[in-house]
């Protein structure tokens, strides 16, 4: 999953918001469809779309459309298989790689 500095960062980021590690924590338990997830994270749909493009851009969660029995679409997604183990060593690996320059803002 992750394997440039810049992959790092992205990661870190990502999961830096409380909503998107509640996410990924739910979905850790099985696939999910938004409405589901909304409510289990008692969240509104709109907010939980935010977050889960945001999850998918990084690479943690991928979606699939579906149709229901009823012919209607219903968006599941699961968490891709993923591991960081932080240590010093790998940051220093990792920052070897980064194209952000020094200094300038994300």
């Amino acid at each position: 999953m992750c394997c440039t500095g810049d992959d790092l960062v992205r990661v870190l980021a990502t999961l830096s918001n409380p909503h998107r590690v509640r996410v990924v924590a739910a979905l850790a338990g099985g696939r999910n469809y938004v409405s589901r997830l909304a409510r289990e994270l008692d969240i509104s749909r709109a907010l939980l779309q935010v977050h889960l493009k945001k999850l998918e851009a990084a690479g943690l969660v991928s979606s699939r459309l579906e149709l229901s029995e009823d012919g209607k679409a219903m968006k599941f997604y699961e968490v891709n298989p993923f591991s960081v183990h932080l240590t010093p060593e790998f940051l220093a690996s990792a920052a070897e790689t980064l194209t952000i320059e020094k200094g300038s803002p994300r």
